[in-house]
C-alpha cells in the first residue's frame, strides 16, 4: 500500500463507521459482516467498538474464493438450505438489539459463469434464514450501516489501466476515502452538514406530498404513485431508542416508497448493477398496474430473469433522487457496486419496501402496509436509472405540476 498516510485514514475511516455509521454504545451487541481480505479494517472496527463500550462484537467473515466454491460444487440439498445454526445465530443478534456493520469489498464478477438457478436457490434459502432479520433492518428496529473497502478484483474492474493491482487498489481506497469525507480536517463534522443538507430536500418535498411522480429521459417515461401519507426521508436514522446512525456510507440520496399498484411506463438502468456475484447492464423494464410485465437486460439477461421470478420484485419498493452533480457521479467512476453507483445516480429497487416512510408504519401489520400502497417481497435490489438528462416532476391530488429535477439536477 502506497497511498499516503493510509493507516492513520484507515483508523479514521473505522471510527467513522463505528461512530457515526453504527452508533456503537456502551453494552451494544455487535456484528461485523467483512471479507477475509480485509483483515486490518476489521481489527479497527472490533477495537473501536470495543473502546466505545460495545458489550460483544460477533464476527461474519466472508470470502469470496469459498462463497463460489460453495455455489459451484455444494450439494443442492445443503445450498439451497441453511443450516440451523445460521438462523440460531440471526435470532440472537436480533434478540440482542444487535447493531450491524457491513463491509463490501467483494469481486463484481465472482460468481460469472455458476448456474443461475444454483445461486437463486441459495438466496431463496438465505432470506428464509435472514427474514427476521431483513425485517427489523427494514423497519430500522436495529442501527445498521453498509460501508466499502477496496478488495483488489474489485479494484483491478474499476481500474483496469492500472498498470499493477498496487495501484489499482491504492486508487479504489483513495476514491473511497473522498466519497466518505476522510479528507476533510473533521469528518464527522463534514457529514453533519451533508446530512443536514439532504434532510432540507426531505423536509420540502414532504411538505408537498405529490400524489405522482413523473420521470422522463431516454429510455424512461414512467409514472409512479406515491401512498397516502408517504415520508420522503434522507442520511440520517435513528432505531426505537433514539439512537442515530447512518445506514449507508456514502449516500447522496433522498428516497420514498412508490404506491406498487400505481407504476406505469417504461424505465432503462443508466449503470451497470452488481448483482448475486454478477453483471447486469443495458437492463430495460415496462410496468403496468404496478408491475413488471415485459424486463430484459443486454448482459445478464438469466440472472435478472432469476432475479424477476423472487416473490415480490416485480414491483418497486423504493424510489430515491440523487442529483447528477453528486460528486460520485462528477468523479467519472463506476464502481461496480451498487452503495456507490446508487448514489451517482437516481434510482429505484426492485422488492421490498421500507415501512418507515409512511407515517405510522412501523407499527402496520404486513397487510396494513400492503392496503397502504408497500410492496411486500422477499428481496430489495437497487438499480440506477438516472442521468444528466432525467427531468422529473411531482404532481399533486389536485393536478399542479411542479418541477422536482430538470436535466438530472434539482430544480
Amino acid at each position: 500500500m502506497t497511498l499516503p498516510n493510509f493507516d492513520a485514514n484507515l483508523k479514521k475511516y473505522a471510527e467513522l463507521i463505528v461512530d457515526l455509521g453504527a452508533g456503537v454504545g456502551a453494552g451494544d451487541t455487535v456484528y461485523l459482516q467483512i471479507g477475509t481480505d480485509q483483515t486490518a479494517l476489521a481489527h479497527l472496527i472490533v477495537e473501536t467498538a470495543y473502546a466505545r463500550g460495545a458489550a460483544e462484537v460477533s464476527m461474519w467473515w466472508q470470502d469470496d474464493f469459498i462463497r463460489r466454491q460453495d455455489m459451484a460444487h455444494a450439494a443442492e440439498d445443503r445450498l439451497f438450505n441453511q443450516a440451523p445454526q445460521v438462523k440460531a445465530q440471526m435470532d440472537y443478534w436480533l434478540s440482542h438489539n444487535a447493531k450491524r456493520i457491513t463491509i463490501m469489498s467483494s469481486d463484481p464478477d465472482n460468481l460469472a459463469g455458476i448456474d443461475n438457478a444454483r445461486v437463486a436457490g441459495y438466496t431463496a434459502g438465505f432470506q428464509k434464514a435472514y427474514a427476521q432479520l431483513s425485517e427489523a433492518i427494514s423497519a430500522e428496529r436495529i442501527s445498521w450501516t453498509i460501508a466499502g473497502a477496496a478488495g483488489t478484483k474489485w479494484a483491478q474492474k474499476v481500474f483496469p489501466d492500472a498498470a499493477t493491482a498496487e495501484e489499482a487498489t491504492d486508487r479504489l481506497w483513495d476514491a473511497i476515502f473522498k466519497t466518505v469525507r476522510i479528507y476533510q480536517d473533521d469528518p464527522e463534522a463534514a457529514w453533519a452538514a451533508h446530512v443536514a443538507k439532504l434532510n432540507e430536500k426531505a423536509a420540502w418535498l414532504n411538505q408537498e406530498a405529490f400524489d405522482h411522480l413523473e420521470y422522463r429521459a431516454p429510455g424512461t417515461e414512467l409514472t409512479v404513485g406515491l401512498p397516502k401519507h408517504h415520508i420522503w426521508t434522507a442520511a440520517g436514522a435513528r432505531n426505537p431508542q433514539g439512537e442515530a446512525f447512518i445506514p449507508n456510507m456514502p449516500t447522496e440520496e433522498v428516497f420514498t416508497v412508490p404506491d406498487f399498484r400505481r407504476i406505469d411506463g417504461t424505465v432503462a438502468s443508466t449503470k451497470p448493477l452488481s448483482y448475486a456475484g454478477n453483471i447486469l447492464e443495458g437492463m430495460h423494464f415496462r410496468f403496468e398496474n404496478g408491475q413488471v410485465v415485459e424486463a430484459h437486460a443486454d448482459k445478464g439477461d438469466a440472472t435478472l430473469q432469476h432475479l424477476l421470478a423472487i416473490r415480490g420484485a416485480r414491483s418497486l419498493g423504493e424510489i430515491s433522487l440523487v442529483p447528477d452533480p453528486s460528486p460520485i457521479s462528477q468523479s467519472g467512476i463506476i464502481f461496480f457496486n451498487t452503495l456507490y453507483d446508487e448514489n451517482a445516480s437516481d434510482h429505484m429497487a426492485l422488492g421490498q419496501a421500507y415501512p418507515f416512510c409512511v407515517a405510522g408504519g412501523t407499527d402496520m401489520t404486513t397487510a396494513e402496509l400492503t392496503e397502504a400502497g408497500l410492496n411486500d417481497a422477499d428481496t430489495h435490489v437497487d438499480f440506477m436509472m438516472g442521468s444528466a438528462e432525467m427531468d422529473i416532476d411531482g404532481i399533486k391530488a389536485d393536478g399542479t405540476r411542479v418541477a422536482i429535477f430538470r436535466n438530472g439536477d434539482w430544480a
